[in-house]
Parts: C-alpha cells; structure tokens; sequence
C-alpha cells in the first residue's frame, strides 16, 4: 500500500466517525433545542457533519485514484 492510500484510508475512516458522530451530535437534545429557538442545529453538529463529509470524499478520492 503506498503512503498515498494509507493516507487516503485514514482519511475515509476519519470522515466516516466524523459523520456518525455528527449525526449523533445533530439528534442530541442540545441540538434539537436549539434548532426550535434558532432555527438552526449547533455549530458543532454542523461542523462535524461537514468536516466527516469533506474528509470522506477525499479520503475516498486518494483510495480509488490510480498511480
């Protein structure tokens, strides 16, 4: 495995629990409570969510890509 998709790997696994954390993080109390009040979920749910996306998708990319 080269160091290009070991690092694509730790990547794809990294965005993976970032969005399953996130996910939980958005259907938490906290998180419902203050999407009544602002109409948005926290901040932090926001950005686990789309960090675990972006993180995936590269981390996908440099895991499929060739040579």
């Amino acid at each position: 495995m080269t160091m290009q998709k070991a690092i694509g790997a730790a990547l794809l696994v990294t965005g993976v629990l970032l969005l399953f954390f996130g996910y939980n993080e958005y259907q938490s109390l906290q998180s419902e409570v203050s999407e009544f009040f602002t109409g948005s979920p926290t901040d932090r749910a926001l950005m686990m969510l789309i960090g675990g996306a972006i993180s995936s998708v590269i981390g996908l990319v440099l895991v499929v890509r060739r040579g």
